[in-house]
């Protein structure tokens, strides 16, 4: 999946969690372009609100660590439009990224965030998605759920924890006509790389703009496959992880036991 193979549906409904920050504003665009109707879903401010009304999109105040506020937001889009076939679960902070720092209170903040907030708005959307015919879940997780962060543990526990989550809920999910993947991008032009911005120019190194992440979320709602984790990295484009396998066990004469299908959805 290096470019959209299609486009979603004109008059398809999406929400997106943490809607107003830079993917979120960039995806919105993309989606209004394609005559999406989009809620952006975020903390309330003034400046989330008048985000929402440039880009001509809903507004839903939502903290994504509270679950039943998921619920009502999700049971709200569905009862202005009709439907729900999109879900961006995008919201997400990093860690203070300080060497010796090894924040508990940091760690449950971020990890509430990062990953709680993953599994309550699949939880909330899932049963909107099934009412719709089925539909798409696009959890916006990093490279640093694949590889981990240094300095940043909280962020790395949280996003390997959404990666992990969606490859196993994604079986189930697919059954129902749901497909749940995620785009890890490598480092991108939005607000959560401001304390390292010096140091990415001093050393010249690329980053993604918020444009090219949104462009591999779009891809991912109209052409994922189940479980997948799509890699966004400056110069490289867009490519699908292939996940390691591991040593496998053995039988009692040596040979490699196989794991059954119902337990390897995703084999190597």
């Amino acid at each position: 999946m290096t470019e959209p193979t299609a486009v979603p549906a004109a008059g398809s409904v999406a929400l997106i969690t943490g809607g107003t920050g830079g993917f979120g504003r960039a995806l919105a665009a993309r989606l209004r372009d394609a005559d999406v109707r989009v809620v952006l879903a975020d903390l309330d401010s003034e400046r989330a609100r008048a985000t929402a009304t440039d880009l001509g999109a809903g507004f839903a105040v939502l903290d994504v660590t509270d679950h039943a506020a998921n619920q009502r937001v999700v049971a709200d889009v569905e009862a202005e439009f009709g439907r729900l076939d999109a879900v961006y679960l995008n919201a997400g902070i990093a860690g203070s990224g300080k060497v010796d720092a090894l924040d508990v209170e940091e760690y449950l903040r971020v990890v509430a965030i990062d990953l709680h907030g993953v599994v309550y708005g699949a939880d909330a959307a899932r049963p909107a998605l099934r009412r719709a015919g089925g539909g798409s879940i696009v959890v916006t997780a990093s490279l640093a759920g694949l590889t981990p962060m240094p300095t940043d543990p909280a962020y790395s526990v949280a996003k390997a924890g959404a990666v992990a989550y969606v490859r196993s809920a994604a079986p189930v999910l697919a059954a129902e006509g749901i497909t749940i993947t995620t785009v890890c991008p490598g480092f991108a032009d939005t607000a959560i790389i401001d304390p390292l911005r010096d140091a990415f120019t001093g050393a010249q190194f690329p980053v993604l703009t918020a444009d090219e992440v949104a462009q591999a979320m779009v891809a991912a709602w109209t052409s994922g496959e189940p479980g997948a984790a799509y890699i966004v990295q400056a110069g490289v484009g867009v490519v699908r992880y292939q996940f390691k396998g591991v040593p496998s066990a053995k039988t009692s004469s040596g040979e490699r036991a196989l794991v059954p299908d119902a337990l390897n959805p995703f084999p190597g």
